[in-house]
């Protein structure tokens, strides 16, 4: 039984690791960027033109959104390429120098504290079969690990759509008010709790303070947006 479960076991940490990695930098830039656009155009537009504000806004997510996907994109495409590029280069190397690709993996079972005599038979077993003996050396000479095919387009699609859903966060108050400045405050109190859960929960998984974090990612949404605003007010005037 414990056979067939190991057999079926597949991990998934690294999966999730690079979904979550995709969402905290859609997110993070979907909440900033609008709401200090917004933030901006709030200390510029006179209310009858306040349609300007989501206007602009909507498009300034949809752009934000290709532009951080097919960024997104380009970083998993580049890393696919990269991996299959070192995996050719290591199929050459052990057609070529076998003898010094078995000293390499001589040496790092070496590095383990195994005996001559283990180092040698561990040696001709990995050796043995050429894919085995590749993937071995991907994975422990240059400490790559085969990336998922798909990884380009499900960042890009992760990316995205987190930079979308974040995007409309400090937006969405604009739509019900007939007031920049009322929609500035009533999104500057949303995505200012946004950004502090966001930063909470980011640091937490990434092994930082997590009140330091989240109180570091809402001051610098906040000074983003202020900046923006005084901006626009300074150019009004």
């Amino acid at each position: 039984m414990n056979s067939s479960l190991q057999a079926g076991h597949t991990e998934e940490h690294m999966r999730g690791s690079e979904i979550l990695t995709d969402i905290v930098i859609g997110m993070s830039d979907g909440l900033t960027v609008p709401f200090a656009l917004a933030a901006g155009l709030s200390g510029a537009v006179s209310q009858e033109h306040l349609n300007l504000i989501w206007i602009a806004g909507l498009a300034e997510i949809a752009a934000g959104s290709i532009a951080m996907g097919l960024g997104g994109y380009l970083a998993g495409k580049t890393e696919v390429d990269h991996y299959n590029s070192e995996l050719r280069r290591e199929y050459d190397e052990i057609r070529q120098v076998p003898d010094q690709e078995r000293q390499e993996v001589k040496a790092f079972f070496s590095g383990l504290g195994l005996s001559e005599e283990v180092q040698e038979k561990a040696v001709a077993e990995m050796t043995r079969d050429k894919d085995v003996w590749v993937d071995f050396m991907m994975k422990y000479e240059l400490g790559l690990d085969k990336p998922d095919p798909q990884r380009a387009r499900k960042s890009a699609f992760n990316i995205g759509i987190s930079y979308v859903v974040g995007g409309l966060i400090p937006l969405s108050p604009y739509f019900f008010v007939h007031d920049g400045l009322t929609g500035l405050k009533i999104s500057a109190v949303i995505t200012l709790i946004c950004l502090f859960v966001f930063g909470y929960f980011k640091s937490r998984i990434t092994g930082v303070n997590p009140l330091a974090g989240a109180i570091r990612v809402m001051v610098i949404g906040a000074l983003a947006a202020g900046c923006a605003f005084a901006v626009a007010r300074l150019i009004q005037h």
